[in-house]
């Protein structure tokens, strides 16, 4: 019986710690550890981009970027900064927002609570030395929380926030055509959008696909006649 029970709550305490993975999946329960997904508030659209700065993927990004006078919001990777700094200092000079993705790109489910802590310790001193901001928001690899990480990231002045759009760019298997229309299906203000401008941790080459529909989903933006705002609100 003692086995038994030890077991059960074993089981218990495994099930706790993993239940925030499910929140970009389950919208009621993003909801219920209050994680958002959406930016309530807002008048706007938040385009946001994960993964990088990127040699190649991110410079492409920023062009269009600048060429439509929109302003982004970019989760880097600690590691990629330290390797591309010119790259991240160019985004926030460019006045695009800057938010921590973690210094390395794990998942959380498999960090204990010290590497977790470390890490996003980590990553926002990184981000803050070469962009000169204070990174606001964190979002997790793969958008996946363990209960400790959500805390740790909330202990460190960080605001979750996962999303309610995206494009499925991080696979070889979509192309511009799918990516732009999955994005910007029946968009509504207050959306999250969330695309990538770097290959890293995906499918090799899948931030050219990003690029190709980027014009399409800033045209289509702009013709529901909603703005592009960073998470930030600027």
């Amino acid at each position: 019986m003692i086995g038994r029970t030890a077991a059960l709550l074993s089981a218990g305490a495994g099930a706790a710690w993993a239940l925030p993975a499910l929140a970009p999946v389950i919208p009621s329960l993003a909801q219920a550890l209050g994680v958002p997904r959406r930016r309530e508030d807002a008048s706007g659209i938040a385009l946001t981009f994960d993964d990088g700065p990127h040699p190649e993927g991110t410079p492409a990004v920023l062009d269009l970027l600048a060429a439509a006078g929109v302003k982004a919001s970019f989760f880097l990777v600690g590691e990629q900064a330290r390797a591309f700094p010119e790259l991240a200092e160019r985004i926030a000079a460019e006045g695009h927002e800057v938010a921590v993705h973690g210094d390395l790109h794990r998942v959380m489910l498999r960090l204990a609570p010290a590497m977790i802590a470390a890490d996003l310790d980590r990553a926002r001193e990184t981000i803050g030395q070469l962009t000169g901001q204070r990174p606001r928001f964190h979002r997790p690899p793969l958008g996946i929380y363990s209960y400790p990480g959500l805390k740790i990231a909330r202990d460190q002045a960080l605001e979750p926030l996962l999303w309610s759009r995206w494009g499925r760019d991080w696979s070889a298997k979509s192309n511009a055509a799918s990516i732009s229309a999955m994005v910007t299906a029946g968009l509504a203000a207050g959306d999250v959008l969330l695309l990538h401008d770097a290959d890293w941790y995906s499918d090799a080459g899948c931030w050219r696909n990003t690029v190709a529909a980027l014009p399409t989903i800033l045209q289509r933006v702009n013709a529901s006649g909603l703005q592009f705002q960073t998470l930030s609100g600027a």
